[in-house]
């Protein structure tokens, strides 16, 4: 299996590259993306996918990212899917948007393919979701708030007077817990009201 090849771009068509590797120009169907990304004379590296052949010569697709390779050989893995309209899949859409179409069980999104019918829409549809890893949003950060100043004041003030800074944190967390006002107040009511939890000054 020839899974990369990196060589000088000898020609750009409408359809195809042709790549020279180690002295022998290799002809490469590409999506529309991919040969724009192409420029004749210059290296590149491309994601391959070589498709053997009974009845004629075996055929080398290549891609400029990796995600679109999976896609391809997994669309070619199914019944009926040949790699020219696995390719076509590609020209009209991003990885991205597959995935998304997937996700969505977006049969629509793939019957804008030329060659693609409902039916077949929807057994790629069924297909994929069991072959590919679709992406999931992740969950959003859970938002800490911050500790009011009056908190790590009164804290430390009690830390001073011989608490233990689990005990002054404690006393603190449960005050300002049962009192949310104590926040905005001034720090020697806020540690007098600490105090008396704690039972007095050491």
């Amino acid at each position: 299996m020839i899974s990369s090849i990196r060589g000088d771009v000898l020609h750009v068509g409408t359809d195809h590259a042709v790549v020279e590797v180690s002295g022998f120009g290799l002809h490469v169907s590409a999506t529309p993306k991919t040969l724009g990304e192409l420029q004749r004379g210059t290296e590149t590296r491309l994601h391959t996918s070589f498709v053997p052949r009974q009845d004629d010569a075996p055929l080398l697709f290549g891609f400029s990212e990796l995600s679109e390779r999976v896609i391809f050989t997994t669309l070619v893995s199914i019944s009926g899917i040949g790699p020219r309209m696995a390719l076509a899949v590609l020209a009209v859409h991003t990885p991205h948007e597959v995935h998304q179409a997937i996700a969505e069980s977006d049969t629509a999104a793939f019957t804008k393919v030329p060659g693609i019918g409902k039916k077949t829409a929807q057994r790629i549809l069924l297909e994929l979701a069991g072959k590919l890893v679709i992406d999931q949003p992740a969950a959003p950060a859970a938002v800490v708030p911050a500790e009011p100043e009056v908190a790590v004041q009164v804290r430390e003030a009690l830390i001073s007077l011989g608490w233990i800074e689990k005990d002054a944190r404690l006393a603190v967390d449960r005050l300002l817990s049962a009192e949310p006002d104590l926040a905005q107040a001034d720090v020697s009511t806020v540690l007098r009201q600490a105090l008396r939890s704690l039972g007095g000054a050491r």
